[in-house]
């Protein structure tokens, strides 16, 4: 028989039973629309996070204290222990080109004078250089010692009219001090500037360690304590002594501080180590000069630095490939149960067969009577069966693709198609479609002629 024949009968049968077709492929749709929108939304999620590292990242390396056998992410279990001498000292090396705390300051609002919102996070004290001119919408980046502050576009729009440059905010820190800033940069995107913030989005407002952190430390007497310190949130109000000093109350019941200090013995939750470029030379040197000296002797943070406690450092591109194992394992997991999917439909597909056989069973003796070959009536259960599998394979994934721009799209992620997973898809509707057409087409090319015409 003609292989177009086998086709075009193959066809006819199919349209002669729409809704069981339909039924019968549904499976098939389901499993290859699943993996390939799942794995369309994991790869467009890994493109849109590696692409938030810029050049200037990319020669960033970032450290904290925690317990060797801590699991988690970025500052999992961290334990402020550097000390504002050791960041000085690390600064000075040839192998680095700049180094500065990273602390959370725990906050409870923030006003721009007219209107105050809550901002129970978010508030980051760091260095300049952690916000990067390339990111930067308008403005500029702060500078240590000075009352200013960027912000991302979500904290300036919380109000009914915009921060903008050059604007002064109140920020009310937990404990009910206050303290201002003038707002000298808006960076373009709401979303975090490194692995310690993560990567989404939510309003951010940036501000340099001296003298933020450095006066909420010294308001809750921790300038010099006898262990590791945290962020001073929680600090009781302190009495004026010259140094934590407060004055001036303002109109909403908070205080206005002026600490000085010198910040030398202040410890911070995490560091931020900057190479002189990209390079993985550079990279490697400005990391190995921090690890030797914080683990020496000479160093503030070696105090709490042993068994219980040790540095860790790691680049952007470290800390994201743990986040794209993750991905990639629950990436696996759809895939496995999308290939449940594809079993539960290439079984679909042989009962469906099967049960073909046996409606047209005096159909395959007349076949035989005319003259038909066992391999022409083979062929002929074979292309029906590939046909179901090629139009699931097809119909799934056209959704698959769709559901993963509207999903990508939704997100604001950038859209990145797997097309090695598109042509697998292909491949996996013929292959479930022979695999599951070979034995109900062998079973009718077996098929007695005689036996068949007598058949009722």
């Amino acid at each position: 028989m003609n292989p177009l024949e086998s086709l075009r009968l193959s066809w006819r049968s199919i349209r002669g039973h729409k809704l069981r077709s339909a039924l019968t492929t549904l499976g098939i749709v389901i499993g290859i629309a699943a993996v390939i929108a799942f794995v369309t939304l994991g790869a467009s999620l890994q493109a849109g996070i590696v692409g938030d590292i810029s050049p200037d990242d990319q020669r960033n390396v970032y450290g904290w204290a925690a317990d060797p056998d801590t699991e988690g992410g970025p500052l999992a279990g961290a334990q402020p222990v550097v000390s504002g001498d050791d960041l000085e000292t690390i600064e000075g090396f040839e192998a680095v080109d700049a180094a500065y705390g990273y602390a959370p300051i725990q906050s409870q609002a923030i006003s721009n004078g007219d209107e105050r919102v809550a901002q129970g996070d978010g508030v980051i004290a760091t260095g300049p250089s952690y916000i990067r001119e390339e990111n930067l919408r308008e403005g500029r980046q702060f500078e240590q010692g000075e009352r200013e502050a960027v912000l991302n576009p979500a904290a300036a729009g919380q109000f009914e009219e915009n921060v903008s440059v050059g604007d002064e905010i109140a920020i009310a820190t937990l404990g009910g001090q206050s303290t201002t800033a003038e707002v000298v940069g808006i960076t373009d995107s709401n979303e975090g500037l490194s692995p310690f913030e993560g990567f989404e989005s939510s309003p951010r407002l940036y501000v340099p360690t001296d003298p933020y952190y450095l006066e909420q430390a010294d308001a809750a007497g921790l300038d010099g304590g006898e262990g590791p310190i945290g962020p001073a949130g929680g600090a009781n109000e302190t009495e004026a002594d010259g140094q934590g000093a407060s004055e001036a109350n303002g109109s909403d019941g908070t205080v206005e501080t002026n600490a000085e200090t010198d910040g030398g013995d202040v410890r911070f939750l995490a560091v931020v180590v900057e190479a002189p470029s990209a390079d993985s030379a550079d990279v490697d040197a400005a990391r190995e000069a921090a690890i030797d000296y914080l683990e020496s002797d000479e160093s503030d943070a070696s105090e709490f630095l042993g068994d219980e406690l040790a540095m860790t450092f790691q680049t952007s591109a470290e800390l994201l490939q743990q986040l794209e194992d993750v991905l990639d394992l629950l990436q696996n997991f759809i895939v496995g149960i999308a290939a449940i999917s594809l079993l539960v439909g290439s079984i679909g597909i042989a009962n469906i067969m099967l049960v073909s056989v046996t409606e047209r069973t005096r159909e395959i003796g007349i076949m035989k009577a005319v003259g038909a070959q066992n391999r022409d009536v083979l062929g002929l259960f074979l292309a029906e069966a590939v046909i179901l599998g090629v139009v699931g394979a097809i119909l799934g994934t056209a959704l698959g693709l769709v559901a993963g721009y509207l999903g990508a799209w939704y997100i604001d992620l950038p859209l990145v198609y797997p097309y090695e997973y598109v042509a697998l898809a292909v491949g996996v509707g013929l292959l479930v479609g022979i695999l599951s057409g070979l034995y109900p087409a062998w079973r009718a090319a077996r098929t007695d002629p005689i036996d068949a015409l007598r058949y009722e």
